[in-house]
């Protein structure tokens, strides 16, 4: 808690402290060297003499660093890479994590969570029951020289001190299995019968466990099977669209508190009971800058320092860590929403994108799959808006796509199939979502007929000029609007 406290009345000094150790860090490197820098280097002379990075800028020197080089971003060999959807330069990122980034920010960010908690509701009894974690995909693939790449999850677990294993539920051999299907099976077996007392994962995930377990134990109620269960840790995607869901399949009132966690790095966390809002942590190994997203031009745009932020502005986030990520646009927007302390919101992307089921689909992925199947079946599109739609009894969901034609296509059922299909090849969170329709259900349809969107932009009074309808939205709320058109 003194460390917490830290993060809200020392920011500024905390930022110093953080900027300055990972300098005398990035001298050592070669990536520093090439850029002049040294220990005595300025905040202002860093960010003259390095130039905003992305995964795209980086990606060389990674991938030199998967291959066993040492010393290029970081000091050392760096020995863990986490996989990551990409949105820029590749479909998979593999983004380096190092012993101190793992151990004083991921592991560090999560004890800080729950010592908070335990803050907010004395006498707890937590550490006296079991911890179930429901990470991603558990294979970690081993290359030459002990270096391995997997997902965070399976890192983070695959690390853990053996103090926490004691707690920690399903066993390792379950949780590290590398295909979903097999996972959820073995794993609601195996935790049908343990005290749980926390849940932490993606909400989408995490729901379809719940369903199995229920399934397999013949309960109607999560409260049934694991009656001490008090709290659930989420984050990754919006938990809105999936509270009535948990409410039901828990069917007892429990505490749920969201994190900010990462490939990148563990950033924020809710720190109060009344309010979903996130504290910065201003002293994890992770230096910070923002864009104000009133003036973004991606990587060249200006970036200013924690010092300078305002309330209920858009900021594009920019991180340095002791993962040798150097002013890295992490591709985030968050918006605070106080300065004292540093509390946020993470409000989206820089770009349009859909993140309602954890598939972090952008337009460029949307634009590509249209395009190859309106090609194959002699279609031209016309305009197009996508958004979700969700499943409250089936705990799932997926997406709905308003479709105006300029030539329709011959065979209606083969677009749809090849619009799919085209989606689940350019974005591999997509497509293992989509399997078996375990996660995300085959797309929903609506074509519309000539002049509807034309229509809609009438109704908006956004006739001409440089408008345009949202390729890709988090909510309803335009698609509600078009669907009242054709009514």
């Amino acid at each position: 808690m003194k460390r917490i406290a830290d993060y809200k009345n020392n920011p500024h000094e905390n930022q110093e402290k953080i900027f300055h150790y990972l300098i005398s860090q990035i001298s050592k490197t070669e990536f520093g060297l090439e850029k002049e820098l040294n220990i005595n280097t300025h905040y202002s002379e860093f960010k003259e003499k390095i130039p905003l990075q992305d995964y795209g800028t980086l990606k060389s020197l990674i991938d030199l660093s998967i291959e066993g080089k040492t010393n290029l971003l970081w000091p050392g060999k760096t020995k863990w890479f986490a996989k990551s959807s990409g949105t820029t330069a590749d479909r998979v990122k593999k983004l380096p994590i190092t012993k101190e980034l793992l151990e004083f920010n991921h592991y560090a960010g999560g004890k800080d969570l729950l010592a908070q908690y335990y803050a907010n509701h004395p006498k707890r009894k937590l550490y006296n029951v079991k911890n179930l974690i429901i990470g991603g995909s558990g294979k970690i693939t081993k290359k030459a020289g002990g270096v391995f790449i997997g997902d965070l999850s399976a890192i983070i677990i695959n690390n853990l001190p053996a103090w926490t294993e004691v707690r920690r539920t399903p066993k390792k051999e379950i949780a590290l299995l590398g295909n979903w299907e097999e996972k959820l099976e073995k794993m609601a077996h195996s935790v049908i019968h343990e005290n749980i007392g926390i849940l932490a994962g993606i909400p989408s995930w995490t729901s379809l466990l719940l369903k199995k377990v229920l399934e397999i134990s013949g309960k109607n109620t999560i409260h049934e099977v694991w009656p001490n269960l008090e709290l659930y840790i989420h984050g990754g995607m919006n938990f809105n669209p999936y509270r009535a869901t948990f409410s039901k399949l828990i069917g007892k009132n429990i505490n749920y508190v969201e994190s900010y966690n990462a490939s990148e790095g563990y950033f924020g966390m809710q720190d109060q009971t009344d309010k979903d809002e996130l504290l910065l942590l201003t002293n994890s190994q992770i230096f910070y800058e923002f864009i104000s997203m009133n003036e973004f031009k991606n990587l060249e745009s200006e970036t200013i320092s924690l010092q300078e932020v305002a309330v209920d502005t858009e900021y594009a986030l920019v991180i340095s860590t002791s993962a040798g990520l150097w002013r890295y646009l992490i591709g985030d927007t968050i918006r605070f929403t106080s300065i004292n302390p540093y509390r946020f919101n993470v409000s989206g992307r820089i770009s349009h994108y859909m993140n309602a089921f954890g598939e972090k689909m952008i337009v460029d992925h949307a634009e590509k799959a249209i395009a190859k199947a309106s090609s194959a079946n002699n279609a031209r599109i016309q305009d197009y808006t996508v958004a979700p739609f969700f499943n409250f009894e089936s705990a799932t969901g997926g997406h709905e796509w308003i479709i105006e034609f300029e030539e329709e296509p011959k065979d209606y059922n083969r677009f749809k199939i090849a619009l799919d299909d085209e989606l689940k090849i350019a974005n591999a969170d997509y497509e293992a979502k989509r399997i078996k329709n375990i996660n995300i259900e085959f797309p929903r349809f609506v074509f519309v007929p000539k002049g509807t969107f034309y229509e809609w932009f009438k109704k908006q009074e956004k006739l001409g000029g440089q408008h345009k309808i949202p390729r890709l939205t988090n909510d309803r709320k335009v698609i509600e609007q078009l669907l009242e058109i054709i009514s």
